[in-house]
């Protein structure tokens, strides 16, 4: 059995408003998740009554309510209600099983079973702060809502302000290569930027503005490749090095990125590394040509709203499996270096999930990989 302090399973499962609603994403406030099994029952109609009276509550800035059923007959009677509430449809189980509420006995296909009906609170990255079983007719609906809200704010959760465990360096790159990244992006094409997710068993190449806008050039010229490549050799792996102590010989993608005003350019909460083509990623690296924009910052959100704006040739570098996002550029356009790095182990991962990967698509976005 799960208990507090452990770190909350992660998984992607269909919500009334999304097919594919992946769970990690949601870090950054305090998540409940209560497993009711079924709108239907009396105790849980007073549950979702309890929660829509506290809103104040669940506003997706202190805290969201995720309700899990595994009733079929559900999907027609539950909608999300943003900002706040939302439900996953756990039609086989995968929350069920791995938040412990169907026995662990359980032999496949049974259905004459008794199941847990449980609540769990995550804090803001998604490490379990208190289980709680359904009790009374309320099924302890009062007192989990009042747990919550006499938790602190979300980036005072752990008891201090947290810093973002992130690099950031400055003078990586010189304006001079700054400009020249610029100018080949503006004058040797671009092309819009999609985002990697896992489709039946392959990983894909997929497109949405809701989630990210973006125009990205992958350069061909090889003395600027290796320009690039030398900066970072110099400038950035020895940080990592000393940091991390982790030895990065690999950099994927010789990506220059825009997110420009006209477009509303953004990308939401996302790790890059959640995929089998993505699964071998290290560290991303991100390095802004340019500063003179507004918006366009990198956040990370389980660690607190701060946010995040280097100056040109300046880089923040951090772990692949971090929640970052970037908000919305609202002025001027925001040019970026995108790498990531890794080393020779994740290198025979990545070689063995290339089966995983659908080439019509996602490996035009994944370059071969060259020595850093």
């Amino acid at each position: 059995m799960l208990a507090p302090g452990d770190p909350a399973p992660q998984f992607v499962q269909r919500s009334t408003g999304n097919p594919r609603y992946a769970f990690h994403s949601a870090a950054g406030r305090y998540l409940v998740l209560c497993l009711y099994i079924t709108a239907s029952d009396p105790i849980s109609q007073k549950v979702m009554t309890a929660v829509r009276a506290n809103r104040d509550v669940f506003n997706d800035a202190q805290a969201s309510f995720f309700g899990v059923s595994l009733a079929t007959p559900d999907e027609k009677i539950l909608r999300d209600e943003i900002p706040g509430i939302r439900h996953f449809l756990d039609f086989d189980a995968r929350i069920a099983s791995l938040y412990g509420s169907l026995p662990a006995d359980m032999k496949p296909g049974e259905r004459d079973v008794t199941m847990l009906r449980l609540w769990f609170v995550l804090d803001p990255t998604m490490r379990l702060l208190a289980i709680f079983p359904f009790e009374g007719d309320d099924g302890s609906a009062a007192r989990v809502i009042e747990y919550v809200r006499n938790l602190p704010p979300p980036p005072l959760f752990s008891g201090i302000a947290l810093q973002a465990p992130i690099l950031y360096l400055p003078n990586v790159f010189e304006p001079e290569l700054c400009r020249k990244l610029i100018e080949t992006y503006e004058t040797q094409g671009n092309e819009e930027s999609g985002f990697m997710r896992e489709e039946n068993g392959k990983t894909v190449l997929a497109y949405d503005y809701g989630h990210k806008r973006r125009r990205d050039h992958a350069l061909t010229d090889q003395t600027l490749m290796e320009t690039t490549r030398n900066r970072i050799t110099r400038r950035i792996l020895p940080e990592i090095q000393k940091v991390h102590q982790f030895n990065a010989t690999r950099m994927e993608r010789y990506l220059v990125a825009c997110y420009r005003e006209e477009d509303q350019a953004h990308f939401e909460p996302h790790r890059d590394n959640t995929t089998k083509g993505t699964a071998h990623r290290r560290f991303a690296v991100s390095i802004n040509l340019n500063d003179d924009f507004e918006g366009g910052e990198i956040r990370f959100p389980e660690y607190g709203p701060q946010s995040f704006k280097p100056p040109a040739g300046a880089a923040v570098v951090f772990s692949c499996s971090m929640l970052h996002a970037v908000s919305t550029v609202t002025r001027g356009n925001r040019y970026v270096f995108l790498p990531f790095l890794y080393d020779d182990a994740a290198a025979k991962i990545r070689e063995d999930n290339l089966k995983f990967i659908d080439m019509n698509s996602a490996l035009q976005q994944v370059p071969a990989p060259a020595n850093a």
